[in-house]
């Protein structure tokens, strides 16, 4: 039988049963200003945690030492990176630029402290996953932030307006 809007009941089981939904906070940071390439900052963690400062330093090397090796494609680029603290110990880049008139292109990385390793790119597979409900929040903002600069004259003035807009709450 095919799944229509009536009989959903075999589809979209996939929320453990134990599991418990929290709240996190978005917090704008200092933008990541780079040679030729600006990038505005948010770190997502829940309301009891800080995302540590050193890793934090860390993930901002990480992707100017990517950028400069060309690894990370961005050169010219404007937008915004979400540095998510996920659970206790793993830690997601989410880097994100806008290209072609209205398009939104993204590069993902991630560490998990426990490995003592640096961050890298995740596996990639046919279907994977692209973020969290949490991460949305900065993505909301950032859509209708860069809209209102695809409508706006797009001057100086407005790109500026751009990058000063940041969203700050829980989500």
């Amino acid at each position: 039988m095919t799944v229509t809007v009536d009989n959903l009941d075999a589809v979209g089981n996939v929320v453990d049963r134990d599991y418990q939904h929290v709240t996190k906070k978005i917090t704008p940071a200092a933008p990541l200003r780079l040679p030729d390439t600006y990038l505005k900052w948010y770190g997502l963690c829940r309301p009891d945690q800080t995302i540590d400062p050193a890793v934090d330093a860390e993930a901002r090397a990480f992707i100017a030492a990517e950028t400069a090796a060309g690894r990370l494609p961005i050169s010219g680029d404007l937008g915004f990176v979400v540095h998510h603290l996920s659970g206790e110990h793993v830690h997601l880049l989410l880097v994100f630029t806008w290209r072609g008139n209205n398009e939104m292109w993204e590069t993902t990385y991630f560490k998990d402290d426990r490995a003592g390793e640096p961050f890298q790119l995740p596996p990639q597979g046919a279907h994977r996953g692209a973020m969290c409900v949490w991460e949305f929040g900065a993505v909301a903002h950032e859509h209708l932030a860069w809209t209102r600069y695809l409508r706006s004259n797009r001057d100086d003035a407005a790109k500026r307006a751009y990058a000063e807009s940041q969203f700050s709450g829980t989500i």
